[in-house]
């Protein structure tokens, strides 16, 4: 079983959001004051450019089931992540969504060189096996921050028992050179990590800011 933070008594809850149920009636009516269905206010454009990818409203449906079924261990619902692992490396699949205002931002991410092994930039596998040196599918629960090899990083929990041995992995949110944007126009891909969610060294501080402790990582493909 993993290790779960006991939520700290100091920590509120957001907008009164103690109820994962008020969550997504939340999240619908910020749909609706947008005039568009609930899946399609996570699936617009993110303000980037205009060949920048969407979210797959089927891994939103997966996350926020995900959001239910693990409420009691994420007490902070106001942000959530969700990685797309179905897209390449090439384009931004990291996607901070702002639950109560229904809208996103979108960033690059590294997936493991396990689950790539011939660098091909796509995640061909998820593992969670110690060693693999690969992405894990599930959900996660963010954990503290810390200053490691890496800089600034974030702990992970893994919450399902596709992703259960993170912490033994030392799985964890932290920044690299190799999932800078200059790697994309040296060789269209990002470089790998050794299953850790890297993202570039100028996009950590706003990951690690946006998703504080006590939230909702989830990681996922839509195959087919």
């Amino acid at each position: 079983m993993p290790r779960i933070v006991s939520k700290p008594s100091s920590t509120p809850n957001v907008s009164g959001a103690t109820d994962p149920a008020f969550l997504l009636t939340r999240r619908a009516l910020v749909a609706a004051a947008l005039a568009v269905p609930a899946a399609a206010a996570f699936a617009r454009p993110l303000g980037l450019a205009a060949a920048a990818p969407m979210i797959d409203p089927r891994l939103v449906d997966r996350a926020l089931a995900a959001l239910f079924r693990h409420h009691r261990h994420i007490w902070s619902r106001d942000m959530i992540a969700i990685a797309d692992f179905g897209l390449p490396s090439s384009v931004p699949r990291l996607f901070l969504v702002d639950i109560l205002r229904g809208t996103a931002t979108a960033l690059l991410v590294a997936h493991g060189k396990g689950s790539d092994p011939d660098h091909e930039g796509r995640l061909q596998r998820f593992s969670d096996v110690v060693g693999s040196a690969a992405t894990s599918e599930g959900a996660y629960l963010t954990g503290d921050a810390y200053e490691g090899i890496h800089g600034p990083s974030r702990r992970l929990i893994g919450l399902d028992p596709t992703n259960a041995h993170a912490e033994e992995r030392a799985i964890v949110i932290h920044s690299a050179w190799y999932a800078d944007p200059d790697m994309i126009a040296k060789q269209g891909k990002l470089g790998r990590s050794d299953g850790c969610f890297a993202v570039g060294e100028a996009d950590i501080a706003t990951v690690l800011a946006r998703l504080g402790k006590g939230r909702l990582l989830y990681a996922g493909r839509i195959d087919g």
